[in-house]
């Protein structure tokens, strides 16, 4: 089985088992996470597909919070060229990554 679930403004295609980054959720390292907001759930051959309107109704994803950490530096470059105008800035991004227990 596997399921689209919404968190942080993004969508993610779960399946039991898989690790993935999200945005920072609170909670920590060990906690079980629950996602309700979930889209669609279907079957491996796709056979059996329910399909929210947007969410589905009593269906729940749960999984465990594996990491809480800041991912790699990301530089923003402002440039004009002639102008001499040249600014950079970077940050650090915090994410969770979480491990999907049950679809």
């Amino acid at each position: 089985m596997f399921a689209v679930i919404e968190t942080g403004g993004k969508q993610y295609l779960v399946e039991t088992g898989k690790k993935f980054k999200i945005e920072k959720l609170p909670g920590a390292v060990g906690e079980s996470i629950t996602f309700d907001k979930v889209l669609l759930i279907a079957s491996d051959d796709g056979s059996d597909v329910k399909l929210g309107k947007p969410y589905l109704e009593g269906t729940s994803i749960s999984g465990v919070i594996e990491e809480q950490a800041r991912d790699k530096k990301i530089l923003v470059v402002k440039f004009k060229r002639k102008v001499r105008y040249k600014r950079v800035r970077g940050h650090r991004q915090h994410f969770t990554k979480v491990k999907i227990q049950s679809v």
